[in-house]
């Protein structure tokens, strides 16, 4: 079993060039090579974010669909419910769940090692049906914003650190949600430090 923390953000929240930074495809140069530009993703874990971007977040305003999606706590209910309904179905093991009114967190244990695009993108696609259904197709026809966070868990310590990441280190969470067998402490190092094990 592998365990991963997922997070995505809703529409329109947290578009690329933020000014609270931002996890964005940027122009770079490759390492050992000054001569090549590289079009890069800063995502790794412990990575910073990228630098504020003003153009490039008014680009990304001006050519959104719809206004940016906040949820409300029936919202955030609807997707608590169908994410547990998408963990059962695929026979993944849901461990903690939180939901703020722009963003999800969420660390699943699953059999073997599929590709993490594929856990994020299936439990983002079943909670928007789940979503359009109750609510109405929104006007940008999509819930969430492309892409997300996927952080492989590779032990115990880190699958118990990213359980109380989500669990107890939430701003003004909407719901949040723990197996019962999983112990939940309020964590004393940096959230980075832990994942990484120091």
């Amino acid at each position: 079993m592998r365990a991963w923390l997922i997070t995505s953000t809703s529409y329109g929240t947290w578009l690329p060039g933020d000014a609270r930074g931002s996890v964005t495809s940027v122009r770079d140069r490759w390492p050992g090579d000054p001569r090549a530009d590289v079009r890069i993703e800063h995502d790794t874990p412990g990575e910073l974010y990228e630098e504020p971007i003003p153009a490039l977040a008014a680009s990304a305003r001006d050519r959104m669909n719809g206004p940016p999606i906040f949820f409300e706590l029936a919202h955030a209910e609807t997707i608590l419910a169908q994410f547990h309904e998408t963990a059962g179905h695929r026979h993944w093991n849901l461990l903690a769940v939180a939901i703020m009114f722009n963003h999800f967190h969420l660390v699943v244990r699953v059999p073997g090692d599929p590709e993490p695009e594929k856990i994020l993108g299936d439990f983002k696609a079943y909670a928007s049906r789940t979503l359009s259904r109750r609510f109405g197709r929104p006007a940008s026809e999509t819930w969430w914003t492309s892409g997300g966070s996927k952080r492989k868990l590779p032990d115990r310590r880190a699958e118990l650190n990213g359980i109380n990441y989500v669990a107890t280190r939430q701003p003004n969470p909407l719901v949040v949600w723990v197996a019962e067998s999983e112990a939940v402490e309020v964590p004393s190092a940096p959230y980075e430090d832990r994942l990484a094990g120091r």
